[in-house]
């Protein structure tokens, strides 16, 4: 069965924002090998969600993974973006559409945080 990524990005009216995004889509395409790989935002920008999902249908999938790419818990992922997966339903109803987890609290965040942090103190001269 043909799966699709979905990266579900905030968007941004800046575009380096959402190239960002679609640049993370890219290394997580080289790590992992998964062929379908699509980057839609929940506003600001396109592609929409709505337009992502029928990016990836018209890859040919049967099923996507709808991966939340935000830091917290809110109201995105709480409510949004479950109420767009249930408006892509009502339109293919034979795909087979699941959301994972948004990034939360993880230790290699932690890890960026603390490599971007030792970048700031060099670059001012302060360690």
């Amino acid at each position: 069965m043909k799966t699709a990524i979905l990266m579900m990005a905030h968007g941004s009216r800046v575009a380096n924002a959402n190239d960002a995004a679609r640049e993370v889509a890219r290394m997580v395409q080289e790590i992992t090998g998964i062929e379908i790989i699509e980057v839609s935002f929940r506003e600001l920008h396109e592609p929409n969600i709505q337009q992502g999902i029928d990016a990836c249908v018209a890859r040919g999938v049967q099923r996507i993974l709808l991966m939340p790419y935000f830091l917290f818990m809110g109201a995105h992922v709480q409510h949004d973006l479950p109420e767009e997966i249930t408006e892509a339903r009502k339109r293919h109803p034979g795909l087979i559409m699941e959301m994972g987890e948004h990034l939360g609290a993880h230790r290699k965040l932690a890890e960026i945080e603390a490599e971007r942090i030792n970048e700031a103190l060099n670059r001012l001269g302060w360690s």
